[in-house]
């Protein structure tokens, strides 16, 4: 078993566990119960850990983890009100409020 990704926040954990789940990987969670010994162990010992069952996995795992981070698709755009660049995740324009463009 190889060790695939760990975070303090259990809901990142849990999402990159569903996305790696259904890519086919077979995984398991430690630390599950952890969470309440947080006082008696040092902190980043109880974070929920998502390891690949099999080795032979690992690879493709971090594949569908480290796509699952990219931006590349991502594209800035320029308001057509005020024509400041806003990036891809703004709705709306951080200087004025203008809508984005329905299309980006």
């Amino acid at each position: 078993m190889k060790l695939l990704y760990t975070n303090e926040n259990r809901y990142l954990v849990h999402n990159i566990q569903n996305l790696v789940e259904n890519a086919g990987i077979n995984i398991m969670l430690k630390n599950e119960y952890a969470a309440g010994a947080a006082g008696d162990l040092v902190p980043h010992e109880t974070w929920l850990e998502l390891w690949a069952v099999n080795d032979i996995d690992y690879d493709n795992a971090m594949e569908v983890i480290s796509s699952s981070f990219s931006h590349d698709g991502d594209v800035s755009w320029l308001c057509s009100n005020c024509q400041e660049m806003n990036d891809a995740s703004f709705d709306f324009c951080w200087n004025c409020e203008h809508s984005a463009p329905s299309i980006l």
